[in-house]
């Protein structure tokens, strides 16, 4: 595919269309709500250990791999950026889940986390999703925002293919938070409303992502690892418990694997 005429074109326009993207694969997971008013234990485990195996493979082939090529190009410590930006990711996101309340799915209301508050059990569930959706954007925004520094098909195509691995597994996402809102007595509307809301945060972080990388260009290798930081923190905090939840725990691992070599082949094909 030639991509030379989008050499051109500011990153951060490129990361916001991405995000936009992934944004509406949310909003198009939500839609499930006016076909369904429940989802199987067995469909929500292997939808949810998909999402996980997406984000595994993300964090180390569009994020880790070439910050740590990047590092040994500049002639640094190959693994300081990697090691340095990927806690560093992860204590973000750690401190967020601290302070920010919210309801993991499946969960009572009384497990809540984050700071005490009155909110509605609705509203945690929503604020759950939104948490691990800025991750997301963060690493689309931040593999887009690299094209600035270099521009190669192989760089390009990997940016492609984090956006499209993302928005992938954004679609169960989408129903994972729409249907449930369902059974807590939402209208489908406002279901499927307050379900794609969440992902809003997606275009946000992309193109705070994109625009961090382009006012400091070192950083590149330190933002690309704090991305997939923050991706891993998110799978193994929520997304790997949220699937092996009941007795359906085989599925959340074949899911798992089968979300984990989609975004291995999207990453190597196209990168």
């Amino acid at each position: 595919m030639d991509t030379e005429w989008l050499r051109g074109v500011n990153p951060i326009l490129l990361a916001l269309v991405a995000t936009l993207f992934t944004w509406g694969v949310t909003a198009l997971g939500s839609a499930m709500v006016f076909f369904f008013k429940s989802l199987n234990n067995r469909i929500l485990n292997a939808m949810l250990g998909f999402a996980a195996g997406v984000m595994m493979a993300a964090s180390y082939w569009s994020l880790l791999k070439p910050a740590i090529e990047m590092a040994e190009v500049n002639g640094g410590i190959s693994w300081m950026p990697a090691v340095i930006g990927f806690l560093s990711g992860g204590a973000f996101l750690l401190i967020i889940d601290k302070i920010l309340p919210h309801l993991h799915i499946g969960l009572e209301s009384q497990n809540a986390e984050g700071l005490k508050t009155s909110w509605q059990r609705s509203t945690l569930l929503i604020l759950a999703i939104t948490l691990h959706n800025i991750p997301e954007g963060l690493a689309v925004g931040v593999a887009f925002g690299a094209l600035a520094n270099i521009w190669t098909p192989a760089v390009f195509g990997s940016a492609i293919a984090l956006a499209f691995g993302i928005g992938l597994q954004n679609f169960p996402e989408g129903a994972a938070i729409s249907i449930p809102l369902r059974r807590e007595g939402f209208s489908r509307l406002k279901a499927f409303w307050y379900g794609q809301l969440s992902g809003i945060v997606e275009p946000i972080a992309g193109v705070a992502g994109a625009l961090s990388v382009l006012l400091i260009k070192p950083l590149l290798p330190y933002a690309l690892s704090f991305a997939a930081g923050a991706m891993i923190f998110v799978v193994v905090e929520e997304l790997i418990p949220e699937s092996q939840r009941g007795n359906e725990t085989d599925m959340s691992t074949v899911g798992a694997m089968i979300g984990f070599a989609v975004m291995m082949f999207l990453d190597v094909a196209l990168g």
